[in-house]
């Protein structure tokens, strides 16, 4: 009984992943039909031809189980999107094709015949390039494009950077700089408001490195992982890897020549072909990981620099002059990372300088009247 139910499951699940390559060869034929660019036409038809590979395994599986391997007809679901695409252009449905193909990746996850022929690798490789074509456009990219995207890269990791460094150095201000008010408010001695500060400095600033060193370990780990998989694919089937990738790039706008010198030369060396592929297929850039021992040291350094801020004036004396003193310091502080935050958002210097300084000193107001509060409450 219990084989018989097998049997019978088996038969189910290869006509559903049957039905599913129907509307896959179905869809791409119709874009390809419908393309006016020759080159993204080219591009649907070699994916139409892997789908026709998939669709020739579930027959013969099919077959092996001695049941039906007729064709069905392609869904109302993949009719409807294609008379989307006929009606209002390609474009509209290019996401929602992106998104059936990575279901279909995750359909064959853990199948052992799809598996076997790397089927889940196949549809993940069809998002990638829908991806590709949906983010360029039916008007494609040249290589000029691409390069200018590739700038584009590096200053999104440049910004980020910064955001890096100001969000460090902001955290220590703010957070030192209420610690330090609290205590202050509480009117107790020098020593003890400079040793709270210090404190705060070293507990936080550790605590920020550890956090960031934790962080980038585990994303290194976990692309390194990554790129061992990759690497292993480009060893076991460079052919497929070629054909991707040269299908990314005219998926972009290059002509096939241009496409295929150009994978030619990148896998002409195997670290050119690690890092193209690792940051095609996986979004990762090789140089972009980084170290998690310059990044615990930049975030332990950063967040020092602004969590030392608070305490300067209080090194010299604790007085109403002292606590002015410092809630100037901060007040300047907390301008200028307002204003460096306008690198990244575009908005206006003084505003934005004038509301993280408000902002911070209005908390940093409510911290020192709960000091002055418990010390009047409870400790006079």
């Amino acid at each position: 009984m219990n084989a018989e139910k097998s049997h019978e499951d088996s038969i189910k699940r290869y006509r559903e992943y049957l039905a599913e390559e129907v509307d896959g060869i179905y869809i791409y034929t119709q874009l390809a039909e419908i393309e006016d660019d020759r080159g993204l036409s080219e591009v649907y038809s070699h994916l139409a031809e892997s789908e026709q590979r998939h669709i020739d395994l579930w027959q013969k599986e099919l077959k092996k189980l001695h049941a039906d391997t007729a064709l069905p007809q392609p869904s109302a679901r993949a009719r409807s999107l294609m008379w989307v695409a006929r009606t209002f252009g390609p474009d509209l449905v290019l996401p929602v094709i992106k998104a059936f193909e990575a279901d279909a990746a995750d359909m064959y996850a853990g199948d052992s015949v799809a598996e076997s022929e790397a089927l889940p690798a196949d549809e993940a490789s069809h998002a990638r390039i829908f991806s590709a074509i949906a983010n360029t456009g039916n008007t494609g990219a040249s290589g000029k494009i691409i390069t200018r995207l590739e700038h584009r890269h590096t200053a999104l990791a440049e910004r980020d950077t910064l955001r890096a460094g100001v969000l460090g150095s902001s955290d220590g201000l703010v957070s030192n700089m209420l610690l330090v008010a609290g205590f202050a408010g509480a009117n107790p001695n020098q020593e003890t408001v400079v040793l709270a500060g210090l404190a705060g400095l070293l507990a936080g600033s550790i605590s920020m490195a550890l956090g960031e060193w934790i962080s980038v370990t585990t994303s290194k780990e976990a692309a390194e992982a990554q790129i061992a998989i990759e690497m292993e694919e480009i060893r076991l089937d460079p052919e497929s890897e070629k054909q991707e990738l040269e299908l990314i790039y005219r998926a972009r706008g290059m002509s096939e020549a241009a496409a295929r010198s150009l994978v030619a030369s990148i896998f002409s060396t195997q670290e050119g072909a690690r890092d193209v592929m690792v940051r095609e297929e996986l979004g990762i850039s090789i140089d972009d990981i980084g170290s998690p021992y310059k990044a615990a040291l930049s975030s332990f350094a950063l967040f020092s620099i602004g969590a030392i801020i608070p305490i300067i004036p209080f090194f010299f004396g604790n007085s109403n002059f002292h606590i002015f003193a410092g809630a100037l310091l901060c007040a300047l502080g907390l301008f200028a990372l307002g204003a460096l935050v306008t690198f990244l958002t575009g908005r206006n210097v003084i505003k934005s300088g004038l509301r993280q300084m408000v902002l911070g000193l209005g908390v940093a107001s409510v911290t020192f009247m709960i000091g002055w509060s418990i010390d009047k409450l409870f400790l006079n």
